[in-house]
C-alpha cells in the first residue's frame, strides 16, 4: 500500500510540473500559428537554467534550429535530445523530462504550430522543487510504513515488547 501511494502522489506531482509550460507553449504557438512574429516573443530575461526555477522559452524553426530563446546553460543554448522535436511534429506536442547536464532536470513541454512559418515552441522549468518534494514524500511513506511494521510486530506478539538479553 505504501508503495502505491507513493507512485500514486509522486505522478500527480510530476505532471502538474508540466501545466505552466503546457499553457504557454500552446499560446504562443497558437499566436505565432495566427501571425505573430517570433521576434515580438520578449525573451530579453536570461534564465540561468542550472540555478533558476523560472520558465523559460525557446522557438525553433521548422528545421529545428533556434530562433530565439531566453534559457541558458553557461551562456549557452543547451542542445535537445535528437527525436524531441521530430515527436512533436508527428504529435503535435512532446512532453519529455530533460536532464541537459548532470545536475539539471527539465520539465519540457513542445509544442509545434503552423502558419506562414512553421516551427515549435519548447517552454520548461526546473524540477528541482518538484524533485524534493517527491524525495520528502519517499520520507515520510517509509516513516509510516516502518511505524506500521513496528505496530504490527506489537499486536502479533500479543502487546509485549520482549527485548532479548543474555544473561549477566
Amino acid at each position: 500500500m505504501a508503495g502505491l501511494v507513493y507512485v500514486a502522489v509522486q505522478q500527480n506531482f510530476r505532471t502538474n510540473a508540466n501545466d505552466p509550460q503546457i499553457q504557454l507553449a500552446e499560446d504562443f504557438a497558437n499566436q505565432l500559428s495566427a501571425g505573430r512574429t517570433v521576434d515580438s516573443i520578449n525573451t530579453s530575461i536570461s534564465v540561468d537554467m542550472v540555478k533558476s526555477l523560472a520558465l523559460f522559452i525557446f522557438v525553433y524553426d521548422d528545421a529545428g534550429n533556434i530562433l530565439v530563446g531566453s534559457g541558458k546553460i553557461n551562456g549557452q543554448y543547451p542542445a535537445l535530445p535528437s527525436g524531441v522535436l521530430d515527436h512533436a511534429r508527428k504529435d503535435g506536442e512532446n512532453r519529455i523530462t530533460w536532464q541537459p547536464q548532470e545536475d539539471v532536470r527539465i520539465a519540457l513541454v513542445v509544442v509545434r504550430y503552423d502558419g506562414s512559418q512553421s516551427g515549435f515552441v519548447a517552454v520548461g522549468r526546473s524540477l528541482r522543487e518538484v524533485e524534493q518534494r517527491e524525495f520528502d514524500l519517499g520520507l515520510k511513506i517509509f516513516g509510516a510504513w516502518f511505524i506500521g511494521l513496528i505496530g504490527l510486530a506489537i499486536i502479533l506478539s500479543g502487546g509485549e515488547i520482549i527485548i532479548s538479553r543474555k544473561p549477566a
